[in-house]
């Protein structure tokens, strides 16, 4: 049960008509309007988890006294409320609680009026000034006491063994012996990027180095947004599943979703984000003046897998896609199909990826129309011959509510990986009923393009790292520059370097080494955290006044004076360049 308690200077009501066919008709003298001053309304839900009349009536005596108690009040309103609940009694259950109730107050010096149950009723009130004028409650009845519940939680609390399952959660270990020596889990180890972890399978552990990647690569779509006219949204992970049948994720994709309960009521984790975006699309009118309406979300979602799919970063449960929704009218549909194409092309060349394309048809579990099909098909074929891209049809794999263009970038080992998509979809717009106004005032249906660019933050990230063995581009790299000293005496115009470079060069990830170490030692571990820039300070590099910088792995060492070097690390960073 769930009440909700007004202590008013007077609180009013009047049946208006019934809501309920079955409920007695009532008399002229009830269907008055009821004035009560210095009232304790308590507007009350009965639910289907009150079983027993008996003691949920004696349950919510005992909630009304206290709290007459509290506020000095004589005068009851019990008035029917069904908004606090979805979980409903039957209206008998609920009328008889109410009735029981009433009688029972009014027989220990209460007055007592009861609103009409089952009709449709008007209220006036005016609230009292003080902090208990309004509450909340909900009333369990069977609970055990407090002092019960305490001796169960203690027990169970005996049975827990933390140290045990420290152990258990401890015990997994990444087994490198049938990996390459280039595998992204071993890479992501060495350079303290990310971890896994049993308790969370399949689900990324990103440690401040990954991070940094992460945000990275985000940013930048940032920015490749904000140029091409995106607006950027963020949308719930759990939501009601009534919206994934109005998607059709519930019949088409419901083994593949993590599903859950609150207040009785089943929701789902959500897989994909599009269904969100229908309605934050719908929340205001839009006209063809706003299309094309271009929406991105780095959105996280989960999706079921079987535990022998999981492979690192390509293959998680949790992952981020840079995902975006495109509503346009259907003549603005080629060139924003060409507007993704232009973003792909340049994502995948500051990573130095070749790529191929396919176009995937429709797959036997779908939404929507032949007919349909048949003109999304047909848009999204039109268009890659029309930009005179070659493709491979790959019939019978497109998304269940429309056909899709997916880009297969190849890494340095010459495997592909699918990562961008371009989605052509008519269902989803229809089924949540999406509409503009158009110049002649009628409403019209949007087309809708779901589109992603890296797709998988996670898979990208993991490509990216085989492909280039770990050494990213500079301003992908956790670090950046590190600067070592040869010797003690070198120490402080070492510390000089790296202070006039992070003042040349705002937000630069530079580091230092003036351990004890060997300088073949320091070298080393700088190495082994594949940083872009090593520079070593000697002697001789402090009487000339330069740099000697080892780059990426070479084994020769560069001379660079500060301003050259500077300015090609600032340049480098701020393009974006593939170096």
């Amino acid at each position: 049960m769930k009440i909700l308690s007004l202590h008013c200077d007077y609180f009013n009501f009047k049946p208006l008509k019934k809501a309920i066919k079955s409920i007695k008709e009532l008399s002229e003298e009830e269907k008055k309007k009821k004035e009560v001053n210095n009232a304790l309304a308590i507007l009350t839900a009965v639910e289907k988890t009150d079983k027993d009349i008996s003691k949920t009536v004696d349950k919510l005596i005992e909630e009304i006294k206290k709290i007459a108690k509290q506020v000095n009040a004589k005068n009851i309103v019990l008035y029917p409320y069904a908004h606090l609940s979805e979980n409903l009694s039957s209206p008998d259950m609920a009328s008889e609680v109410l009735k029981k109730a009433q009688e029972k107050l009014s027989s220990e010096d209460y007055e007592v009026w009861r609103a009409p149950f089952g009709y449709y009723k008007e209220f006036e009130m005016k609230l009292k000034g003080h902090p208990l004028s309004e509450l909340s409650r909900e009333l369990k009845v069977d609970e055990t006491s407090g002092e019960e519940e305490a001796k169960e939680g203690k027990k169970e609390e005996e049975k827990i063994n933390p140290k045990q399952l420290l152990r258990e959660i401890s015990k997994a270990k990444l087994d490198t012996s049938k990996l390459d020596e280039n595998d992204h889990r071993i890479l992501g180890k060495q350079m303290n990027l990310f971890s896994f972890n049993d308790v969370a399978p399949g689900m990324v552990f990103w440690h401040h180095n990954g991070l940094i990647i992460y945000q990275e690569l985000i940013e930048f779509m940032r920015e490749l947004h904000k140029n091409s006219g995106y607006y950027e949204i963020k949308t719930p992970e759990v939501l009601d599943n009534k919206l994934w049948k109005i998607s059709g994720h519930w019949n088409k994709y419901k083994e593949n979703m993590f599903l859950t309960q609150y207040n009785e009521k089943d929701y789902a984790v959500k897989p994909m984000n599009c269904p969100g975006g229908m309605l934050v699309y719908k929340e205001s009118p839009k006209s063809y003046k706003d299309l094309p309406l271009r929406v991105g979300e780095f959105g996280t979602v989960h999706r079921v897998e079987m535990s022998g799919n999981l492979g690192g970063l390509f293959r998680a449960i949790q992952f981020t896609q840079d995902d975006a929704h495109i509503f346009c009218k259907e003549e603005q549909l080629e060139e924003e199909i060409f507007g993704v194409i232009d973003l792909v092309e340049k994502v995948f060349e500051k990573g130095n990826f070749d790529f191929k394309v396919e176009l995937s048809t429709r797959p036997e579990k779908r939404i929507g129309s032949d007919e349909i099909w048949d003109k999304a098909e047909e848009a999204l074929k039109n268009a890659l011959e029309k930009r005179g891209m070659a493709y491979e049809l790959n019939k019978g794999d497109g998304a269940f509510y429309g056909p899709k263009i997916d880009f297969h970038l190849k890494d340095s080992l010459g495997r592909t990986w699918q990562c961008s998509t371009i989605q052509l979809d008519f269902a989803m717009p229809e089924r949540f009923e999406l509409d503009y106004t158009d110049e002649d005032n009628e409403k019209k249906r949007p087309i809708m393009l779901h589109r992603a660019i890296y797709g998988s933050l996670e898979r990208f990230i993991g490509v990216l790292l085989e492909h280039t063995k770990g050494r990213l581009p500079t301003w992908l790299a956790p670090e950046q520059v590190r600067v070592l000293n040869f010797t003690d005496r070198n120490t402080e115009y070492a510390k000089e370097i790296k202070e006039k470079l992070k003042q040349k060069i705002p937000n630069l990830r530079i580091s230092e080494d003036f351990s004890s170490n060997t300088v073949q030692s320091k070298v080393k571990n700088a190495e082994l955290m594949k940083v872009p820039y090593i520079i070593v300070i000697g002697d001789k590099e402090e009487e000339a006044g330069n740099l000697a910088v080892r780059v990426r792995g070479n084994k020769k060492i560069e001379k660079y004076s500060f301003d050259d070097f500077s300015e090609k690390l600032k340049n480098e960073i701020k393009n974006r360049e593939y170096k």
